[in-house]
């Protein structure tokens, strides 16, 4: 089984001259949500309806907090996954675009004008989080995303509930981390079914010298697996990453935006030429790669990325379970998150049905319907949303949503 190596040992921390056996494992955390409003009707599965243009107008109608003119909206995760910080935004083309399968599933698939309105989007929220919360030893911080492709069908089981391109904005207690139980190493969305790491596990040299040869980069610094760990959980393992140098500072520079989309598109040439081989024996470069020169040098003739290809090939062709579990087409997370040293990190990993964001830093969240409970975090989660909300209008990217939850704060803004 390709499964990787899952770090879980003790070391001794030293506290107020207190001495305390802190393990490093993956954290799990319960977080309440409040559930939809809307009746799913009879007859259509849950997530068939979550990606409903009458689902999405209830997001917008319910926990919308900002639109802009492109589509791009903000809102509260009702259904999240932290008590402290927990925003996304959207690119919503439910209303024109029907087919769920055919609407935008990452950045390289949305429009330069509308792509330019979220990097500006991004890089407000993610100074104002930095801003609340300084301290890397107290709050882990993180920003990303998680390809919503369409390479499952809406029925299978785990398909994200509302199939569009969006990103996370999230904050997480490092103390409710310590407090929290120890999730359990070999959970599947931890492994990505098996297919975690599948590249840095047996490939890594091919790997990063893809990486290394097709990428050039001015702003983000390729770093070691070992610094970019955050402490308690140990994650991320194995995966590329590059420190952001100029930390939040370089979020203003375009520059830093597309050498962003650049590690995305290293990694869809990546994925796509890998899974070509592992579907057909010696099939030609994929159509439209981002670095055709390097696919072919360092991808193509070489041994050891074909013969890993073969393994899984030949265990897909005994192993049908197994076959079914493979993303043909490229799905990945990609974050940007501060590590325990306060630099900002950038990193990017396969991505499996079933599995969050969050798992990506060793941080699983189970997530249990529970209105009283949310209705009690909630007033302290959107006073940051609103003061987050009033930055964004105030830098002319969008326009308050009004509705029955804050039609005050919404009045105050317009």
């Amino acid at each position: 089984m390709f499964r990787p190596f899952l770090v879980n040992y003790s070391f001794v921390l030293q506290l107020a001259g207190d001495t305390r056996i802190m393990q490093v494992s993956p954290r799990e955390i319960t977080v309440p949500y409040r559930p939809i409003p809307l009746p799913i009707p009879e007859g259509i599965k849950p997530n068939e309806f979550f990606n409903s243009a009458e689902n999405l107008h209830d997001l917008v109608q319910n926990n919308g907090l900002l639109l802009t003119p492109e589509n791009l909206l903000l809102y509260r995760k009702a259904l999240g996954h932290s008590r402290e910080f927990d925003t996304s935004i959207i690119y919503n083309t439910s209303k024109c675009i029907l087919d769920p399968l055919g609407r935008p599933a990452r950045r390289t698939q949305v429009p330069p004008p509308v792509r330019q309105i979220w990097n500006r989007m991004n890089q407000i929220i993610i100074s104002y989080m930095l801003e609340q919360y300084p301290d890397p030893d107290a709050w882990l911080i993180l920003a990303g995303e998680a390809s919503l492709d369409a390479t499952w069908a809406l029925t299978s089981p785990g398909v994200p509930s509302i199939r569009m391109l969006h990103n996370h904005f999230i904050v997480f207690s490092k103390e409710e981390l310590r407090q929290a139980k120890l999730a359990d190493p070999n959970n599947p969305n931890l492994t990505d079914g098996d297919q975690h790491s599948l590249f840095a596990e047996h490939i890594p040299h091919v790997y990063r010298e893809f990486f290394a040869k097709a990428l050039d980069f001015d702003i983000l610094q390729a770093v070691d697996r070992e610094s970019t760990k955050v402490g308690l959980t140990g994650y991320p393992q194995g995966l590329p990453s590059w420190e952001v140098r100029g930390g939040v500072t370089a979020l203003q520079d375009i520059r830093f935006w597309q050498e962003y989309d650049m590690v995305l598109k290293g990694f869809l040439d990546f994925y796509r030429t890998f899974f070509g081989q592992v579907s057909t024996r010696n099939a030609s470069m994929p159509k439209h790669v981002y670095f055709p020169d390097q696919v072919e040098q360092v991808l193509l003739f070489n041994n050891d990325f074909l013969k890993v290809a073969k393994m899984v090939r030949d265990r897909c062709i005994k192993e049908p379970k197994y076959a079914n579990s493979i993303r043909w087409k490229p799905a990945f997370k990609q974050l940007i998150y501060r590590n325990d040293e306060g630099k900002l990190i950038v990193t990017i990993s396969q991505n499996s049905v079933g599995n969050a964001i969050t798992e990506l830093l060793g941080v699983v969240v189970n997530r249990v319907p529970d209105a009283a409970g949310y209705a009690e975090i909630e007033p302290k989660l959107l006073e940051k949303l609103f003061e987050l909300r009033q930055r964004l209008v105030e830098a002319d990217l969008g326009v308050p949503v009004k509705n029955q939850f804050w039609q005050e704060q919404g009045a105050e803004m317009s």
